[in-house]
């Protein structure tokens, strides 16, 4: 290897101690000096000639003064003429010394036995130690384990096959603290005169090189991936394309290179879309997003597209980088998990979870547009009955239409939502800025809801009627959690059940606490019956002469905290419960008990004994059959018993009721229409019915002379039964002008506080 030139100066004698390439440059140097020299006596020769003879005088030692002039001062400009020089040779030396320690790569020079002898302080510096500490060490310590092995067998073979070609490896080197890096080594062997072989290399860290190799080779590898990728010039004219591009397309690399992307545009897409897409480019070099786009049949498809826009060293455009992969299936896997996630299957409506999303969000709008938002709970009356009657199958046609109804019924605003079973919810966004407006705005729609949903069903042939009871509330930004909300509406829904059904209750503090007594009420109606805390009253029924014809038996709960509660306060609870099975078998019996010990007496063995039936009860598969069971277990007279049903409870299948009526009337059980005239029974359908009696609901009785509209009802259902050959009876008379009125109309028997209460047997029995 080359090393450092030190010029040394002896009597006017330069010596340059160079290795090969220093001795060409001294030979050089010397060329020069000869003709310099030369120039410089010719000059002094010149300056120093005698003007005349006179002048030209001869020292002692025979050479005329002149030329001793003259030699003097070419003396004197040879040596100004060394030091220019040596001047000259010191700057190229550490020039050169400079480009020996620091150049970019590494020199080292190897003894016979593989011991470093020189080295620049860029190799040094590769290694990690200080030069010092590099002379005099194995340079395989510094080979990677690895490749150490490798390296001995190489220096062994350079050293004891020396060749003046040049050879060129990589290895695995060692930085002193261990770390690992690539580097490529050019060595080259000389026997030197002493006949012991020396080994010189450079030394070249090429990690950079091998990680940009692995970097091209990934990005070609990425190039071909099942990413479509396309590649354009600034002016996006597309230059290249991979197969996935063409497999994800159908354009041929041939047909779509030269081409723009507009070619791939679907025309989904508008001016504004395209707009923020350009700006994200041209401020952050890069957008992402998805964006529908065509292939070559003409098909659209939703791709996810990354393009980052690439820059040279300079800040100028070059390229568009665009990759996109078809997200079809992905988007219609995640469409179907976002159904499943969010709405309900069987409706398509939304689910409690969106629900309670889309409610957080409207609580937080209701606040920026200052506006009132509402909520509306749905519940379907006697939903259960459907379902046990005519089956699961006809409930879900049913809730299927009853979600069409109220998408029909609200704006794009709003949400509709199946909380489960029969239950539905509805949220109405951006109403009234004053909650009184916007309450009114509520029942507006709440009312609407009522009507469409009492609108007659077809249930695969079936005709069916069903209403609805509905709880609501307003909200108006954070006053209220949105999880009470939701309770709010929940406790409002059975107010309106208590209410009657098929009616709308606004939520408040008021009904919360009712509610919260409601809960404490159910949990010691669960215990009622194992307790005997039921017990039965009797109320007799009379006819025109104030003769008992029948007694009808109603249930009481003697509450040990409470006192005696009638079935309003109870049965509505009892049924939603579905303890009205258990509590009406236990009435049952105890009404045929009742009857078995009527047949031993002469003054009870006629009289009819009215029970009556909760819709639940009566469309129990084995209905029929218990019922003969119980009237045979206690050998009671068929004939005695009266069950007394509801309008609603018939109009729910009217088939199944007839039929089921007919069968126990065959065997002597009669029946009787509770509450008539506050449903929506028709001629037909009481045509159809095995009914022996109607029942004027006490609501009519109480309004004769008082609500004209009222007293006509009365007249026309009494006018009615005559028609169709039907018994009447009239509940709740509590005044002689009301018994007076119904007896000069045709109806000649009655049942009310006017001829009796109703009273426990043992009282009963006393009074008769």
């Amino acid at each position: 290897m080359i090393g450092p030139a030190l010029p040394r100066l002896y009597g006017g004698m330069i010596l340059i101690e160079y290795g090969r390439s220093g001795a060409r440059l001294a030979t050089r140097y010397i060329g020069l000096l000869s003709t310099h020299y030369q120039m410089l006596r010719e000059q002094a020769e010149n300056r120093e000639a005698p003007l005349s003879p006179e002048h030209d005088a001869t020292p002692a030692d025979g050479m005329p003064m002149h030329e001793l002039l003259a030699h003097n001062y070419e003396l004197e400009r040879q040596n100004e003429a060394l030091r220019q020089n040596q001047v000259v040779i010191e700057q190229a030396r550490d020039r050169y010394h400079n480009l020996y320690e620091f150049a970019p790569i590494g020199y080292i020079e190897l003894a016979h036995n593989g011991l470093v002898s020189t080295a620049n302080l860029t190799a040094a510096e590769l290694l990690g130690v200080d030069r010092p500490q590099l002379l005099g060490q194995h340079l395989a310590h510094f080979i990677a384990l690895s490749d150490r092995t490798r390296w001995q067998q190489l220096f062994t073979s350079l050293v004891e096959f020396p060749s003046n070609k040049r050879q060129a490896f990589d290895f695995k080197m060692l930085h002193h603290n261990k770390v690992v890096f690539d580097a490529h080594l050019d060595c080259l062997c000389d026997t030197p005169a002493n006949g012991l072989p020396t080994l010189r290399l450079t030394l070249t860290d090429i990690s950079a090189s091998k990680q940009l190799d692995h970097e091209l080779q990934l990005a070609a590898i990425a190039f071909d991936s099942q990413e479509g990728i396309f590649i354009t010039d600034a002016d996006t004219v597309i230059l290249r394309v991979n197969k996935a591009f063409t497999a994800i397309t159908g354009f041929s690399p041939e047909e779509i290179v030269g081409n723009t992307p507009k070619l791939l545009q679907s025309g989904r897409h508008d001016k504004v879309f395209y707009r923020v897409l350009w700006t994200s480019l041209n401020s952050k070099a890069s957008w992402q997003g998805e964006i529908w786009n065509r292939r070559k049949n003409g098909e659209i498809y939703p791709a996810w597209m990354t393009i980052t826009a690439v820059y040279d060293n300079a800040g100028k455009l070059k390229h568009y980088v665009a990759a996109h992969i078809d997200i079809g299936a992905t988007k219609a896997a995640y469409e179907q998990i976002e159904r499943l996630v969010f709405y309900d299957p069987l409706t398509n409506l939304a689910n409690r979870r969106l629900l309670t999303e889309r409610l957080h969000l409207g609580v937080a709008a209701s606040i920026r547009n200052k506006r009132h938002g509402a909520l509306l709970f749905i519940d379907l009356d006697n939903f259960k009955w459907l379902n046990d009657t005519l089956g699961h199958d006809m409930g879900d046609l049913l809730l299927k239409q009853v979600a069409q109804r109220l998408m029909g019924i609200v704006r794009e605003i709003d949400t509709v939502a199946r909380l489960g079973g029969d239950e539905f919810v509805v949220m109405l966004e951006g109403l009234d800025r004053q909650a009184e407006e916007a309450a009114i705005s509520t029942e507006v729609v709440g009312r609407k809801i009522l009507d469409t949903l009492n609108e007659p069903y077809q249930l695969a042939g079936h005709d069916y009627r069903c209403s609805c009871s509905i709880g609501a509330t307003l909200f108006y930004g954070y006053t209220i959690p949105e999880v009470d909300l939701l309770r709010h509406v929940d406790f409002a829904m059975y107010k309106a059940k208590h209410n009657g059904r098929n009616n709308l209750c606004f939520f408040d503090h008021a009904m919360q606490m009712a509610l919260i007594e409601r809960t404490a009420l159910e949990a010691d109606l669960r215990q009622a019956l194992v307790k005997g805390q039921f017990v039965l009253f009797y109320q007799k029924q009379v006819s025109h002469d104030n003769q008992i014809v029948g007694v009808e038996a109603l249930i009481r709960w003697q509450h040990p905290a409470l006192g005696l509660l009638e079935p309003a306060q109870f049965i509505s609870l009892a049924e939603e419960t579905g303890l009205i099975l258990p509590i009406g078998q236990w009435l049952l019996e105890t009404a045929c008990r009742q009857l078995e010990q009527w047949a031993g007496q002469a003054q009870t063995c006629q009289w009819l004994l009215s029970v009556n039936i909760s819709p639940i009860q009566f469309h129990q598969p084995n209905f029929v059959q218990n019922i003969i069971a119980l009237l045979d277990q206690f050998a009671a007279n068929p004939h005695q018993l009266k069950l007394e049903l509801t309008e609603s409870l018939v109009l729910i299948n009217i088939n199944e009721a007839i039929t089921k009526m007919n069968t126990l009337r065959d065997k002597g059980v009669r029946f009787s229409m509770d509450n008539f005239g506050t449903g929506c029974s028709s001629l037909s359908h009481l045509a159809q019915l095995p009914l022996d009696q109607l029942k004027i609901d006490r609501s009519f009785i109480q309004n004769i002379g008082i609500k004209p509209t009222d007293t006509l009802i009365v007249k026309t259902i009494i006018a009615m039964t005559q028609t169709l050959g039907i018994k009447v009876i009239a509940e709740g008379v509590e005044t002689v002008a009301q018994r007076n009125f119904l007896l000069q109309h045709g109806c000649m028997l009655y049942q009310g506080h006017l001829f009796g209460r109703p009273m426990p047997w043992d009282e009963f029995a006393e009074l008769l």
